[in-house]
């Protein structure tokens, strides 16, 4: 898996390069420069076949810098390029300024309030008739605060003027939007809207959490990773998250010498009459996943009902937290999953205590969740090591009231408190894994690794914001537990299969499709 950095863990991995001997901040920067343009020129292959006109706006520090170089490079390939700096250049760092030195035998450097007064002016297409490029070199990962008024004046003009029409100026960002948190993905300040929004944004060494969490995605449209000759080293793998992009569960394939009960038992706990079909949806997953045997557990009332829509699932009778204990004797049940459908009333809590007393590999979804909204922290003395919270938005807000009000707050100024932030913090708390859905779903184990799965990008699945959709993830789970998987590659597994099965897929899918697509997805797996 790939690593998604924060900006003071980048900003380590620099100087510790350059602290080595092995490169210097000049050569960096131009290695920089180098790829934002191999990566316009990759994503827009036609303008590199003549030339074409850029405006480069570079800010007070390195990233502006960065931005120098690529004004050199486009202006080598016979570019028309215009290079507005905010800031004072006396003011420079020496690598910037050196750069900015080697433009200036070149080029002009023009302040920024030429370029306000330009896009702001009442004839605006006038103003700027035939920019192909505008790249945001201003601040990148290094801002800690709200992008000042007349840079958003510039942005909001920019932003404007974007939409399908042929020609309309590309904008790019160089290692990521500014206005932008890096380390959230939420841009600082009040003002949600004083930030780049970026056609394509062009990172260096590895991606950065800002670029999947939160509105990272929306607003760094395409992001493309350069290799600049960093090496990461000195790093524990807690201290990054990683990105998800592959199961990474070994032995999903199945040994043909092997019987059911070698492939787990795991167990859905069902809700009453008319709320049996959440649970049906995760115990379908869970075999799909390759579970030898997945039980339905249903109240008297619902027996009946999910007897008439199962086959391959198997079912028994619960009435009560009594009747799962018992039932719990048999050791060959080795996964549960409760949840889906199961009621917020004290019924199901009972259920809960009774799981999480098995001391069994155990997913606690939706209502499993819900019903401990008044006293999470009971929840919390009950949970172990080889237990999974899955909550959305809202439950994570009902267990989580602190985190969840700390993750909504807007920062003025950065870091901003992240997704990652929170759902480390939640784990830590309850003492094993959590994993906080969404488009970039965080997972994290009480030790404080943590990974994040992106449906964005070019893996962007919005079919999968359909009813029952978290109840087969759920089942995904739960089945590769029964299999044997630890927690966290569990979750990492059945997140990236998801997805895949939504990709798969495509528009038109509603939850009975998502497992019933998983054997086409692992045969392209080779599975």
């Amino acid at each position: 898996m790939a690593e998604l950095l924060t900006a003071a863990q980048m900003r380590a991995i620099e100087q510790a390069a350059i602290a080595s001997g092995k490169v210097t901040g000049l050569e960096l920067m131009e290695r920089a420069g180098r790829g934002v343009v191999e990566a316009i020129l990759e994503e827009w292959p036609e303008r590199a076949k003549t030339s074409h006109r850029a405006v480069v706006l570079c800010g007070p520090g390195n990233n502006g810098g960065d931005g120098f170089v690529v004004a050199r490079l486009l202006k080598e390939r016979a570019w028309e390029v215009e290079v507005f700096l905010y800031g004072d250049p006396d003011r420079l760092p020496p690598d910037a300024r050196a750069n900015y030195e080697r433009w200036r035998d070149i080029g002009e450097t023009l302040p920024h309030g030429d370029l306000v007064d330009r896009l702001e002016y009442p004839g605006v297409d006038a103003g700027c008739p035939d920019i192909d490029l505008f790249v945001d070199a201003v601040f990148g990962t290094g801002l800690a605060r709200a992008i000042p008024d007349d840079l958003a004046r510039i942005a909001q003009q920019l932003n404007d003027r974007k939409g399908p029409k042929e020609g309309r100026a590309r904008i790019v960002g160089v290692d990521i939007a500014s206005g932008l948190c890096a380390d959230a993905g939420e841009v600082i300040g009040e003002d949600r809207d004083a930030v780049f929004h970026c056609d394509l944004t062009i990172s260096f060494h590895s991606c950065k959490l800002g670029h999947v969490l939160s509105r990272g995605a929306e607003i760094c449209g395409k992001v493309v990773v350069k290799d600049i000759g960093l090496e990461a080293r000195g790093r524990t793998p807690g201290d990054v998250a990683q990105l998800v992009d592959a199961v990474s569960v070994a032995g999903l394939e199945k040994n043909v010498q092997a019987h059911k009960y070698a492939h787990g038992h795991a167990m859905v706990l069902s809700g009453g009459p008319g709320k049996t079909g959440a649970a049906r949806l995760a115990a379908r997953a869970a075999l799909r996943i390759g579970a030898g045997l997945v039980t339905l557990g249903v109240p008297p009332a619902a027996q009946f009902e999910v007897a008439a829509q199962i086959t391959a699932l198997m079912l028994t009778r619960i009435s009560g937290a009594k009747a799962l204990t018992d039932l719990l004797a048999d050791t060959r049940l080795n996964a549960l999953c409760l949840g889906p459908g199961l009621g917020v009333a004290d019924h199901g809590r009972d259920l809960v205590v009774a799981a999480l007393a098995s001391r069994r590999p155990v997913v606690l979804d939706a209502d499993a969740l819900t019903v401990f909204r008044d006293a999470p922290s009971t929840l919390f003395d009950m949970l172990h090591e080889k237990a999974v919270l899955t909550p959305h938005g809202g439950e994570f807000a009902r267990l989580f009231p602190d985190l969840a009000q700390r993750l909504a707050t807007n920062s003025r100024i950065g870091p901003a408190y992240s997704k990652v932030d929170a759902t480390r913090a939640a784990a830590a708390r309850a003492g094993c894994t959590v994993l906080l859905k969404g488009a970039a779903t965080v997972i994290a184990t009480a030790d404080g690794r943590c990974s994040v799965h992106s449906a964005q990008y070019e893996r962007a699945a919005p079919w999968l914001a359909t009813a029952g959709s978290g109840d087969v993830l759920a089942g995904f789970i739960t089945g590769l537990l029964a299999r044997g998987a630890a927690p966290m590659a569990a979750c990492e597994t059945a997140a990236w299969l998801h997805t895949q099965c939504a990709l798969s897929f495509g528009p038109g899918l509603i939850a009975e499709d998502i497992p019933e697509e998983l054997p086409s997805v692992l045969r392209e797996l080779s599975i």
